[in-house]
């Protein structure tokens, strides 16, 4: 009795801020009232599979799965410095990993403005030194490098918590036995922190596909993802029918991704634990 009283603030929680909230967008997605009475449609679920709308969400997943990706080239290397019982600054290094998470999100990615811009901090440094002026602002790149710079610590910090807890006489033992360090990385340490590799890319990628801050600023608005036109479907547009069928095909997105990405992440360990 006493374990149903504590979980009863959660499930009042979940309910407010979760199942109420996802009730109502599929309420939206199904029905339109443009006629004065709501009636039930398959308007908006068709309308997302009209040539524009697929772009957008292709390139969605595009420019999501590449910051993902180089949060993971970026991400599993310094987490592997972190775990090194060698490296004598992981307490520094874990603040400053931290710390601009510390700041509002809105006012990290408004950083960039001042560096990337024509007559940001860094062409003013190309042109001081003698180069051209670079066209930083306004394109895929500087997407990509926004979503990068605000998620990594979500890629960073779920491997380094796996690796340190990596019991390091399986690795002595595995060197003992005349593994290399490719070896010992391939077969041993890597299969170990399959779960935080997972982790990393499930909490890098969804926020990558879902977010509009980042291409509305960096981008200047000449980039558009699929969350900026869901937030112009609630703003601007009015049409909420649309933004909620385009937000249920977001969670489908994702949710399909993260099934992928475990059923893999199953695989590899079990593979690595053959080798």
């Amino acid at each position: 009795m006493s374990k149903r009283r504590f979980s009863f603030p959660y499930l009042i929680w979940m309910s407010i801020f979760i199942v109420v909230p996802l009730l109502l967008i599929i309420f939206y997605a199904f029905t339109d009232n443009s006629s004065g009475k709501t009636v039930f449609t398959l308007e908006h679920l068709k309308a997302i599979f009209e040539p524009l709308y697929l772009k957008v969400i292709g390139r969605s997943l595009y420019m999501s799965l590449i910051a993902t990706v180089v949060c993971f080239i970026l991400g599993y290397p310094a987490a592997m410095i972190l775990a090194s019982k060698d490296f004598a600054k992981k307490s520094t290094m874990l603040i400053l990993i931290v710390l601009p998470m510390w700041m509002n999100f809105l006012l990290r990615t408004y950083s960039w403005l001042s560096l990337l811009e024509n007559e940001g901090l860094i062409n003013r440094f190309l042109t001081s030194i003698g180069f051209e002026q670079v066209q930083l602002m306004y394109n895929n790149f500087a997407v990509v490098l926004g979503m990068v710079y605000n998620f990594l610590p979500f890629m960073i910090l779920p491997i380094y918590s796996v690796l340190v807890k990596i019991d390091k006489s399986v690795i002595e033992a595995a060197k003992d036995l005349g593994a290399n360090s490719a070896k010992v990385f391939g077969r041993v340490i890597f299969p170990l922190s399959i779960p935080g590799v997972i982790s990393g890319i499930t909490m890098t990628f969804m926020p990558a596909l879902s977010t509009f801050v980042i291409s509305r600023l960096l981008s200047g608005g000449k980039i558009t993802l699929i969350g900026n036109i869901i937030e112009q479907q609630f703003t601007i547009t009015g049409d909420w029918g649309l933004g909620s069928a385009l937000s249920l095909l977001l969670m489908v997105l994702i949710f399909v991704s993260m099934i992928f990405i475990n059923k893999y992440g199953d695989e590899s360990v079990g593979a690595g634990g053959l080798l």
